[in-house]
Protein backbone atom coordinates (compact mmCIF):
# COMPACT_ATOMS: atom_id res chain seq x y z
CA UNK A 1 0.00 0.00 0.00
CA UNK A 2 2.31 2.54 -1.25
CA UNK A 3 -0.74 5.71 -1.21
CA UNK A 4 -1.82 6.60 1.91
CA UNK A 5 -4.81 5.14 2.96
CA UNK A 6 -6.09 8.46 4.76
CA UNK A 7 -5.98 10.22 1.54
CA UNK A 8 -7.37 8.02 -0.54
CA UNK A 9 -10.48 7.88 1.86
CA UNK A 10 -10.53 11.61 1.76
CA UNK A 11 -10.31 11.81 -1.47
CA UNK A 12 -13.59 8.95 -1.75
CA UNK A 13 -15.46 11.15 1.12
CA UNK A 14 -15.15 13.84 -0.93
CA UNK A 15 -16.32 12.30 -4.53
CA UNK A 16 -19.10 10.98 -2.77
CA UNK A 17 -20.41 14.29 -1.71
CA UNK A 18 -20.65 15.36 -5.45
CA UNK A 19 -17.05 16.55 -5.87
CA UNK A 20 -15.28 15.82 -9.66
CA UNK A 21 -11.76 16.80 -8.83
CA UNK A 22 -11.69 14.44 -5.98
CA UNK A 23 -12.30 11.99 -8.69
CA UNK A 24 -9.95 13.38 -10.92
CA UNK A 25 -6.92 12.77 -8.32
CA UNK A 26 -8.49 9.44 -7.08
CA UNK A 27 -7.74 7.54 -10.52
CA UNK A 28 -4.46 7.90 -10.24
CA UNK A 29 -3.86 6.62 -6.84
CA UNK A 30 -5.88 4.00 -7.14
CA UNK A 31 -5.41 2.73 -10.95
CA UNK A 32 -2.31 0.55 -9.93
CA UNK A 33 -3.55 -1.34 -7.72
CA UNK A 34 -6.94 -2.04 -9.51
CA UNK A 35 -4.90 -2.67 -12.56
CA UNK A 36 -2.58 -4.99 -10.36
CA UNK A 37 -6.02 -6.79 -8.59
CA UNK A 38 -7.35 -7.46 -12.49
CA UNK A 39 -3.94 -8.91 -13.48
CA UNK A 40 -4.21 -11.37 -10.52
CA UNK A 41 -7.61 -12.41 -11.23
CA UNK A 42 -6.80 -12.97 -14.41
CA UNK A 43 -4.18 -14.97 -14.25
CA UNK A 44 -6.58 -17.68 -12.93
CA UNK A 45 -8.25 -17.48 -16.48
CA UNK A 46 -8.10 -19.80 -19.27
CA UNK A 47 -4.42 -18.87 -20.84
CA UNK A 48 -6.52 -17.45 -24.24
CA UNK A 49 -9.12 -15.11 -22.23
CA UNK A 50 -9.93 -12.09 -24.31
CA UNK A 51 -10.19 -9.95 -21.56
CA UNK A 52 -6.76 -8.34 -20.23
CA UNK A 53 -6.18 -6.52 -17.10
CA UNK A 54 -6.35 -2.84 -18.85
CA UNK A 55 -9.76 -3.67 -20.27
CA UNK A 56 -10.78 -5.32 -16.88
CA UNK A 57 -10.10 -2.09 -15.16
CA UNK A 58 -11.19 0.44 -17.82
CA UNK A 59 -14.85 -1.59 -17.42
CA UNK A 60 -14.37 -1.94 -13.92
CA UNK A 61 -13.82 1.81 -13.48
CA UNK A 62 -17.25 2.76 -15.71
CA UNK A 63 -19.08 0.76 -12.78
CA UNK A 64 -17.10 2.78 -10.34
CA UNK A 65 -18.14 5.96 -11.42
CA UNK A 66 -21.72 5.41 -12.01
CA UNK A 67 -21.81 4.26 -7.91
CA UNK A 68 -23.75 7.32 -7.35
CA UNK A 69 -25.07 6.23 -4.13
CA UNK A 70 -22.77 4.83 -2.53
CA UNK A 71 -21.42 6.51 0.64
CA UNK A 72 -17.81 5.67 0.79
CA UNK A 73 -16.47 4.97 4.01
CA UNK A 74 -12.54 4.00 3.41
CA UNK A 75 -10.21 2.71 1.05
CA UNK A 76 -11.06 -1.20 1.90
CA UNK A 77 -14.47 -0.37 1.57
CA UNK A 78 -13.74 1.26 -2.18
CA UNK A 79 -11.62 -1.97 -3.07
CA UNK A 80 -14.30 -4.57 -1.96
CA UNK A 81 -16.76 -2.49 -4.30
CA UNK A 82 -14.14 -2.49 -6.69
CA UNK A 83 -13.75 -6.45 -5.87
CA UNK A 84 -17.80 -6.99 -6.73
CA UNK A 85 -17.73 -4.98 -9.60
CA UNK A 86 -14.73 -7.23 -11.49
CA UNK A 87 -16.34 -10.08 -10.88
CA UNK A 88 -19.51 -8.80 -12.12
CA UNK A 89 -17.27 -8.14 -15.31
CA UNK A 90 -15.86 -11.21 -15.42
CA UNK A 91 -19.19 -13.28 -15.40
CA UNK A 92 -20.84 -10.91 -17.81
CA UNK A 93 -18.13 -11.72 -20.09
CA UNK A 94 -17.86 -15.20 -19.18
CA UNK A 95 -21.97 -15.28 -20.08
CA UNK A 96 -20.84 -13.73 -23.12
CA UNK A 97 -18.46 -15.73 -24.20
CA UNK A 98 -20.37 -18.83 -23.43
CA UNK A 99 -23.34 -17.32 -25.60
CA UNK A 100 -21.38 -17.10 -28.60
CA UNK A 101 -20.56 -20.45 -28.12
CA UNK A 102 -23.78 -21.94 -28.21
CA UNK A 103 -23.29 -22.63 -24.55
CA UNK A 104 -19.85 -24.25 -24.07
CA UNK A 105 -16.35 -23.62 -23.39
CA UNK A 106 -17.02 -21.10 -20.33
CA UNK A 107 -13.77 -20.18 -18.82
CA UNK A 108 -11.75 -22.52 -16.53
CA UNK A 109 -10.50 -20.93 -13.19
CA UNK A 110 -8.73 -21.89 -9.74
CA UNK A 111 -10.34 -21.74 -6.70
CA UNK A 112 -6.85 -21.59 -5.03
CA UNK A 113 -6.30 -17.94 -3.54
CA UNK A 114 -2.71 -17.54 -2.15
CA UNK A 115 -1.78 -20.45 -1.63
CA UNK A 116 -2.89 -20.93 2.06
CA UNK A 117 -4.71 -23.87 1.09
CA UNK A 118 -2.86 -26.23 -1.18
CA UNK A 119 -6.45 -27.08 -3.63
CA UNK A 120 -5.84 -26.90 -7.37
CA UNK A 121 -9.65 -27.57 -9.00
CA UNK A 122 -10.72 -25.79 -11.97
CA UNK A 123 -14.03 -24.44 -12.49
CA UNK A 124 -16.24 -22.87 -15.05
CA UNK A 125 -16.56 -19.07 -13.39
CA UNK A 126 -20.07 -19.55 -14.33
CA UNK A 127 -20.53 -22.28 -11.71
CA UNK A 128 -18.91 -20.42 -9.42
CA UNK A 129 -20.75 -17.28 -9.34
CA UNK A 130 -24.24 -19.52 -9.51
CA UNK A 131 -22.68 -21.00 -6.33
CA UNK A 132 -21.67 -17.26 -4.95
CA UNK A 133 -25.16 -16.65 -5.45
CA UNK A 134 -26.41 -19.52 -3.84
CA UNK A 135 -23.97 -19.09 -0.75
CA UNK A 136 -24.54 -15.44 -0.47
CA UNK A 137 -29.03 -16.39 0.36
CA UNK A 138 -26.98 -18.82 3.18
CA UNK A 139 -24.47 -16.51 4.29
CA UNK A 140 -23.90 -13.46 3.08
CA UNK A 141 -20.35 -12.78 4.85
CA UNK A 142 -19.09 -15.73 3.94
CA UNK A 143 -19.87 -15.16 0.62
CA UNK A 144 -18.34 -11.46 0.83
CA UNK A 145 -15.59 -12.66 2.03
CA UNK A 146 -14.70 -14.95 -0.87
CA UNK A 147 -15.51 -12.37 -3.20
CA UNK A 148 -13.41 -10.11 -1.70
CA UNK A 149 -10.23 -12.40 -1.44
CA UNK A 150 -10.95 -14.73 -4.60
CA UNK A 151 -12.20 -12.09 -7.04
CA UNK A 152 -10.48 -9.16 -5.59
CA UNK A 153 -7.22 -10.69 -4.39
CA UNK A 154 -7.37 -8.70 -0.61
CA UNK A 155 -6.17 -10.24 2.20
CA UNK A 156 -6.98 -11.55 5.16
CA UNK A 157 -6.89 -8.15 6.68
CA UNK A 158 -7.83 -5.53 4.20
CA UNK A 159 -10.84 -8.40 3.81
CA UNK A 160 -11.33 -8.09 8.07
CA UNK A 161 -11.65 -4.47 7.79
CA UNK A 162 -13.71 -4.22 4.74
CA UNK A 163 -16.34 -6.97 6.41
CA UNK A 164 -15.50 -5.09 10.31
CA UNK A 165 -14.20 -8.61 12.08
CA UNK A 166 -11.68 -10.09 13.03
CA UNK A 167 -8.72 -11.21 10.63
CA UNK A 168 -9.08 -14.41 12.66
CA UNK A 169 -12.58 -14.84 12.21
CA UNK A 170 -12.31 -13.92 8.58
CA UNK A 171 -9.73 -16.88 8.17
CA UNK A 172 -12.09 -19.15 9.76
CA UNK A 173 -15.02 -17.93 7.55
CA UNK A 174 -13.07 -18.22 4.41
CA UNK A 175 -12.02 -22.27 5.13
CA UNK A 176 -15.74 -22.85 5.69
CA UNK A 177 -17.03 -21.24 2.86
CA UNK A 178 -14.05 -22.50 0.58
CA UNK A 179 -15.40 -26.05 1.62
CA UNK A 180 -18.73 -24.99 1.13
CA UNK A 181 -18.08 -24.23 -2.37
CA UNK A 182 -15.58 -27.19 -3.34
CA UNK A 183 -18.69 -29.63 -2.37
CA UNK A 184 -21.18 -27.58 -4.10
CA UNK A 185 -19.14 -27.49 -7.29
CA UNK A 186 -18.75 -31.01 -7.16
CA UNK A 187 -21.87 -31.72 -7.79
Amino acid sequence: MAVCSSEVTRLLVNWGRGDQTALDELVPLVYSELHQMAARRLRRERHNHTLRPTALVHETYVRLIDQDRVRWKNRAHFFGIASRLMRRVLVDHARAHAAAKRGGGAPMLSLDDAGDVPLARDVSLLALDDALTQLEKLDPVQAQIIELRFFGGLTIEETAVVVRVSAKTVGREWNVAKAWLFRELAR
